[in-house]
């Protein structure tokens, strides 16, 4: 998979240990719009997704988080590789720890429904909502997040920068790539 960028704070000694989290996220466009997940009490933007599961592969945890984030049923078959994102900070819940996340993203479209959420209690807490906005929203909300938490701002800058490199692909403006797709037989 190609390489997009590193986050890397150098905020850890070279001597910590490092605890590994890959993860898979979804990259959903449709007319124009782009399906991600909102946090109304945090107010940022995300790509659905999250972390792999034991002995899961990319494509499988891919599905199950975008289905538990946002309740959308990704299409198997549609899943192509987008590119790789690598994030490396010091831990914020293990001492001398560095916490490295290979984030890796992926193109996809969804069936025509939405199911229930199934949200972590972090999720719930953040009030995590399915919506579909434009690229230009969501870069300009989280260019104007703020928090203390510095764990929680190099996760919306990693966002906001694979935003702006969707934005730069032009996958947006690109015809004949709808969301959902009609899976009734007809």
């Amino acid at each position: 998979m190609k390489d997009l960028f590193v986050i890397d704070l150098h905020d850890y000694e070279d001597y910590y240990r490092i605890s590994k989290r890959p993860s898979a996220r979804g990259i959903i466009i449709n007319e124009g719009k782009i399906a991600l997940v909102y946090s109304k009490s945090k107010n940022y933007y995300k790509l659905p997704g999250g972390g792999l599961e034991k002995n899961e592969d990319l494509k499988t945890a891919l599905i199950r988080e975008v289905k538990e984030e946002v309740g959308l049923i990704i299409i198997p078959e549609s899943i192509t590789e987008f590119g790789r994102v690598l994030r490396r900070q010091k831990s914020n819940y293990f001492e001398e720890t560095i916490f490295e996340q290979e984030n890796f993203y992926f193109l996809c479209k969804a069936e025509n429904c939405q199911v229930e959420q199934n949200l972590d209690s972090y999720e719930k807490e953040a009030d995590f909502v399915l919506r579909f906005t434009n690229i230009d929203d969501a870069i300009e909300t989280n260019q104007n997040y703020h928090s203390d938490d510095g764990f929680d701002v190099n996760m919306i800058k990693r966002e906001l920068m694979v935003f702006q490199l969707i934005k730069k692909s032009n996958l947006i403006a690109e015809k004949g790539n709808p969301l959902y797709e009609n899976h009734s037989g007809n």
